[in-house]
């Protein structure tokens, strides 16, 4: 016997691709099920963005089931999950993630999909339970608040001065200064807290200050 001949006969042998039951089946899809639910709960409540998808939301079920089925399907037919890996190879996904943080909700799904497919349900509970943790000890450490970028027309350097001394103990970054003959435009990122918005009524009364703009920015300050 040739040593192709022993691999093939030991895989097939081996029990690891016998029919899986309707009950393991059952199982598998319903724990996939809760999971996506899960997730799609968490990433509900600590949506920290400006624009909550919810079509994304509900992606993360959709995607943990149909993780769990592939996973079954390969885990009972030699013949699937040889095709199965051909098939996923030439896939390509050009969705662009626009928050980093949709990444790990991500594979939490798919692997929470993988887990309970393949009838770990004890290590999915677990890493779900880990992964709640983790999620409301790094949410509950960041700044409450709102990031705002500014952008200010004015006509004098002095009235630049002024609105920079409008911004009083507030955290501030000036983003970019543009000057366009007399006028100037200027883009300053700032942290508010409690949204407290007086000071754009301190940057409207000052003398040269044509307009003042506030877009909130989804971003993270540092400083």
């Amino acid at each position: 016997m040739s040593i192709q001949d022993f691999i093939k006969k030991s895989i097939l042998e081996s029990g690891a691709f016998d029919g899986a039951s309707l009950t393991n089946i059952a199982l598998g899809l319903v724990c996939a099920l809760i999971m996506g639910a899960v997730i799609y709960l968490v990433y509900s409540k600590f949506y920290v963005g400006v624009i909550y998808s919810r079509s994304f939301a509900v992606t993360l079920v959709g995607m943990t089931v149909l993780t769990a089925m592939v996973t079954l399907a390969i885990s009972t037919n030699i013949v699937i999950s040889l095709g199965m890996v051909g098939a996923l190879s030439i896939v390509r996904f050009r969705t662009a993630v626009k928050d980093p943080l949709d990444l790990l909700y991500l594979f939490w799904a798919i692997t929470s999909g993988i887990t309970s497919g393949a009838g770990m349900y004890l290590l999915a509970l677990v890493a779900a339970l880990i992964m709640i943790i983790m999620i409301i000890i790094f949410h509950s450490k960041q700044q409450k608040g709102r990031i705002y970028i500014a952008v200010i027309h004015y006509t004098s350097d002095e009235a630049g001065d002024n609105v920079i001394r409008a911004f009083g103990k507030m955290k501030y970054f000036i983003k970019s200064k543009t000057c366009r003959k007399e006028k100037t435009e200027m883009a300053v990122e700032i942290y508010c807290k409690n949204n407290d918005m007086f000071f754009m009524e301190k940057i409207r009364g000052i003398e040269g200050v044509e307009d003042a703009t506030l877009i909130q920015y989804n971003g993270e300050y540092h400083g």
